[in-house]
Parts: C-alpha cells; structure tokens; sequence
C-alpha cells in the first residue's frame, strides 16, 4: 500500500506524507543543507554521531562516510513513519544506522555518549526547545559538539511567503500556519540565547544562503503540500479552485521562474557550540 497513489479531482497526491518528504523535499531542500550541516559539525572518522530529529534520515545516511568504520551513526525522531522511510532508503548504508524512536526533550541516551548531535530543521518544532538543547548537551562527551540549523523567518523565503498566504487564501488560516510553522520568528540573538539556556557557553551563529527548485509552480506546490498534513485538504479542493490556487502562485513566482521551472533562494541559521 505504501507506493500506491490515488486520484482525487485530478490532484495525485501521495499516501505517506513520509514518503512524500524523502522523495520530494530531501533532494530538492534537505540534502544540500545537510552537506553544510556535516560540515559545519566537522564530523570525522571514529565519531559517534546522533542526528535529533531525523526525518527520514539525510543526515545520517551522509554522517556515515565520514565516521568510517570506527565511528556510528544513530537517527532518532518522535514519528514512527519517518522512522520507518529512513529504515527503508539506508538499507545498504554502512556503517549500519542505529534508528530509535524518542522524544527529543527526554533522548533515550546515557550522559557523555556522543561525540557530535545534529538537528537539521526540527528545533523550531519542539514544544520546549530549550530542554531540547539541554538534553543535546547532557549526551554530548566532554569536547563534544552540536550543530543544528534553523530556517530564518519567512520574510527571507520568498516562495514561500507566496506558498503559505495561497493556501490560507483557498484552504484556511490553520493550512496557513502550518505552511508559516518552518519559519520561526527568531533572529540569530534569540538562537544563541537558546543555546546557552540549554548550557553551550561558546556559541557560533552564522547565515548561510542556499536556494530552492522545482520544475514548476504547480510542482511546488504539489510537492510541498504531498510531504505534509495538508495533502488531503488540497486534494479534496473543487479543481477550479486549486487551478486558481495554482494560478496564483504561478503569478506571484514570475520573478523566479525561468525556462527550468521556479527557483527561489532560502536563508539558514546555522548553529554551532561545544561542550
């Protein structure tokens, strides 16, 4: 059942928003971002790794190269299906990808078991973010280090400002805000007091600038609404009201869109800090 589709009003939309994350916004967001995470982390051989709220798990799968064989891989993430989609994708991996389910304010881990915690997109979703970064701190080893990124606020991602005032426009103001919810309203003061709340003393707070593309408007929004809760309220719209829908990002993204489809640019907190 997992890789059925159905129609609805000509809309196609995924079973498994999961599975509809890996397949549509790990390659055209995550794994990019993921890259400069690692890098940032300066994950290396023999590490131990833990990635905190994994998705469907990028960042694990590109942790392992650089832990080697002597170094491990753990993915956690409170939702059972996402867990199951990272089991699936990084069957061949190696080293292995230990996969746990948790909460992240409560990490099912001794003291001192890590030697580098990532958090990819995910911190601005936790009801207490602050007990987040304090329990990243209690697994880190002496020396350890965090590295979590954030997305700036909506106003620095032009697609989608657009995306999230359409479907407030033709779905409601809940479709609206979840659209609004990856883009919190903090500003890189209020992250570095985050962290050190969570006990990091030394904390380093840079932006960095990437982009997002798709092959079309209509792509756009069809993907990014397929890889959330929102797939349904989409798909059970009259299609002349998502045409309009459609119609509308369309004109409002004619400033990026060229002969390859839409392409936007998308701005990053990334966080660092050492134990």
């Amino acid at each position: 059942m997992s890789d059925q589709t159905r129609q609805s009003a000509g809309w196609q939309i995924e079973q498994s928003a999961s599975e509809a994350y890996e397949q549509y916004l790990v390659p055209a967001i995550f794994a990019s971002w993921t890259d400069r995470l690692i890098e940032t982390g300066e994950i290396g051989e023999g590490d131990r790794v833990l990635d905190v709220a994994c998705g469907t798990g990028i960042v694990a799968r590109r942790a392992t190269s650089r832990v080697g064989t002597t170094g491990s891989v753990v993915g956690l993430d409170i939702n059972d299906g996402m867990l199951t989609v990272a089991e699936e994708v990084a069957t061949e991996v190696r080293p292995q990808i230990e996969w746990r389910q948790g909460d992240a304010t409560a990490l099912p881990f001794s003291d001192e078991e890590f030697d580098v915690v990532c958090c990819q997109q995910a911190l601005q979703f936790f009801d207490d973010p602050v007990a987040a970064i304090g329990e990243m701190h209690r697994v880190l080893a002496p020396d350890g280090r965090v590295a979590l990124s954030v997305w700036r606020p909506l106003d620095y991602q032009p697609a989608y400002v657009v995306l999230a005032d359409a479907v407030e426009r033709y779905i409601g103001d809940e479709a609206g805000e979840m659209m609004r919810s990856p883009f919190p309203a903090w500003d890189g003061e209020d992250l570095r007091t985050l962290v050190q709340d969570g006990g990091f003393d030394e904390v380093s707070v840079t932006i960095e600038i990437g982009s997002v593309r798709y092959p079309s408007p209509s792509e756009f929004v069809r993907r990014e609404v397929a890889s959330s809760p929102l797939a349904e309220s989409i798909a059970a719209l009259d299609r002349s009201v998502r045409d309009e829908l459609i119609h509308r990002v369309t004109d409002a993204l004619h400033a990026y869109s060229d002969d390859e489809g839409v392409a936007s640019p998308m701005e990053s907190y990334v966080v660092t800090a050492g134990r």
